[in-house]
């Protein structure tokens, strides 16, 4: 492929999933836990559409007060390709503990893959010990990104934060 029809396919918007497909991919990534998988994926289908875009991952994360996120993975879309990208972010509120998560996260409304490479803000409430399954929401403008996590550790608290997305991987949360 040559770097203009690179360029061209990257700004393309890419095109919807459905439910079932997103749900099958899901199965095939976090194993075991595929029934609260799919009753997440069926809610936020329910509120938000079909995703045209979804990310599978691994992140980690701990708070105190104040806390940090870091994650990497890849952008699957449709008809716009595939694209690697990275997640860290900030967090404030009454929440503690530390985790590391698979993470899969349906992309609603995106125009093009690059439009990922923002920041997308929201609130998150957290409660498990030993093993935990979760679902937030976060957006910018018209674009909404939905993490559903699976993970091991230990986790109390509800905070404000957001996800700030890169093409390289970077310390700097902010």
């Amino acid at each position: 492929m040559t770097a203009a029809a690179g360029a061209a396919r990257a700004q393309e918007r890419p095109a919807e999933f459905n439910p079932d497909e997103i749900v099958t991919s899901g199965h095939k990534f976090f194993g075991a836990i595929s029934r609260g998988l799919a009753e997440a994926i069926e809610s936020a289908t329910r509120k938000w559409g079909r995703p045209n875009g979804y990310i599978l991952g691994q992140e980690a994360s701990g708070a105190f007060i104040g806390g940090l996120r870091y994650g990497e993975g890849v952008l699957y879309t449709r008809n716009a390709g595939q694209l690697k990208v990275f997640w860290q972010g900030p967090s404030l509120g009454f929440d503690a503990g530390a985790d590391g998560a698979r993470t899969m996260m349906l992309v609603y409304n995106l125009p093009s893959t690059s439009a990922i490479f923002n920041r997308f803000g929201g609130v998150a409430g957290s409660a498990y010990l030993v093993g935990g399954f979760g679902l937030t929401a976060l957006a910018l403008d018209d674009i909404v990104v939905v993490p559903i996590r699976s993970g091991v550790g230990a986790r109390l608290g509800v905070n404000v934060s957001y996800l700030k997305f890169t093409p390289t991987s970077t310390w700097n949360p902010f």
